[in-house]
């Protein structure tokens, strides 16, 4: 199995070098750099190319969210950066999240996060999938549903994949209903578990969890795993 390569930008010292050995003492995780501002961050992260970037927001020169703007729009001018960002910060409130999603984050995790959940976080952030904190959810969601018919925010919202159930929806999931197997998934999706911690909690295979995923994203039409989160949250299917 290979590692997940992982750079991290953070300017508080401690912050830093605490997060740096908790990770070293992972053999899945390898530390290719780090940095304490956003500069040097990112020319760490186009330099070694990481599969995850855990990028602070208050950092003193250029914060969180401008560097992952540049990032990612280095990558849609063909970069070849394959890097995804993992926002680890204090902020939760609407702005702050709500920019680093429009930014192009790909999770978003508090500071409180205990070490278990900040590697699965990272597991499923270098999956491809995103993780996001469950108070931060409903703090998009929150955001989501305030704005609805607001022209002003919508694009906002639609940057992250974040829209009102259409009717056509609702009428779906109504016929399709989810099982409660999908259900339990569908809870541990919204959680922030990867397919691989899904299959150990439930005491089933990483195929049949996939398999499970799939419906699951069928049925609430959705992208994918943020997405069916979110639209979890909305219909109430999840707390």
């Amino acid at each position: 199995m290979s590692k997940i390569r992982v750079a991290l930008i953070e300017d508080h010292d401690l912050t830093r070098v605490g997060i740096r050995t908790a990770l070293q003492q992972h053999n899945e995780i390898e530390v290719v750099g780090e940095a304490a501002n956003g500069a040097d961050g990112l020319k760490l992260l186009e330099r070694f190319q990481p599969d995850v970037g855990i990028v602070d927001i208050g950092l003193p020169d250029m914060d969180g969210i401008e560097l992952t703007r540049r990032l990612k729009e280095s990558v849609t001018k063909g970069s070849s950066v394959p890097t995804k960002i993992l926002v680890l910060t204090l902020q939760d409130n609407e702005e702050a999240v709500m920019a680093a999603f429009a930014a192009g984050a790909d999770s978003y995790c508090m500071k409180t996060i205990n070490f278990d959940s900040l590697l699965e976080a990272l597991k499923v952030t270098s999956e491809g999938n995103s993780w996001i904190d469950p108070a931060i959810a409903k703090i998009v969601l929150k955001q989501a549903n305030s704005s609805k018919g607001k022209a002003g925010t919508t694009a906002t919202i639609d940057t992250v994949k974040i829209s009102a159930a259409e009717p056509e929806y609702s009428e779906m999931l109504e016929a399709y209903p989810l099982t409660e197997r999908e259900l339990e998934v569908l809870q541990l999706i919204v959680e922030g578990y990867s397919n691989a911690a899904i299959a150990d909690k439930l005491y089933i295979t990483v195929g049949t969890v996939k398999t499970h995923v799939r419906n699951i994203l069928n049925k609430l039409c959705a992208d994918d795993r943020t997405q069916a989160a979110v639209r979890a949250l909305r219909s109430g299917l999840v707390g």
